[in-house]
């Protein structure tokens, strides 16, 4: 949340804390651009005025209810 939040706060103990618990320099570089990414995606949206589809303001129990089904819909 910190980097999303207070990216200019991000210290190196933040990424040993996340060493700490186990995590590689890999992942640690995956993880900043995936967060990186939606940040910037959501930015854009939000400036452009996109609205969320339907599937996106679920409430969160439906969400969990939902997960993981129909991922094969539609694919050959």
């Amino acid at each position: 949340m910190k980097l999303t939040l207070t990216p200019g706060r991000m210290t190196k103990e933040d990424l040993q804390r996340l060493r700490d618990v186990g995590f590689d320099d890999e992942q640690l570089t995956v993880a900043a651009q995936v967060i990186g990414y939606f940040n910037y995606i959501n930015r854009i949206a939000d400036g452009l005025g996109v609205d969320p589809e339907a599937d996106m303001t679920l409430p969160v129990d439906e969400w969990l209810a939902r997960k993981g089904q129909n991922y094969g819909d539609g694919l050959a």
